[in-house]
């Protein structure tokens, strides 16, 4: 069973991404703030993270810079969620160094596939 740590300050975005991914047999942790999510992915070592990047107090971007100072976080990958959908935008977070980018509102099937892609693999991490 893989544990995702799941950082979104909307309850039903939450709710819906959690009941998902415990259909799908998922342990989940939840944090509805970049500073609650940064200190649960230090703790906890999740398998996977997945960042709304509007969030109340710091914003994904930021709550990603202080996740990927931790050597023990390396392979895990971060995955951003959120409902912006200008290109740049994307462009922009996915720069940041998230590795990969999710729209809102998901689409489930999609959502599911791209989820079990990163439990399966992994980050790869250059030598």
């Amino acid at each position: 069973m893989s544990r995702i740590l799941i950082v979104e300050d909307n309850e039903k975005n939450m709710k819906l991404v959690r009941d998902v991914l415990r259909h799908q047999g998922h342990e989940t942790l939840e944090a509805a703030s970049g500073t609650e999510g940064v200190r649960l992915a230090l703790a906890e070592c999740p398998d996977l993270i997945l960042m709304d990047i509007q969030l109340p107090d710091i914003d994904g971007i930021a709550a990603l810079g202080e996740i990927r100072k931790a050597s023990h976080l390396d392979a895990t990958p971060v995955l951003a969620v959120s409902a912006s959908v200008m290109p740049e935008e994307q462009q922009k977070v996915v720069s940041s160094g998230f590795d990969a980018f999710i729209t809102k509102p998901i689409d489930l099937k999609q959502f599911r596939a791209i989820v079990q892609r990163w439990l399966a693999s992994g980050r790869v991490l250059e030598p």
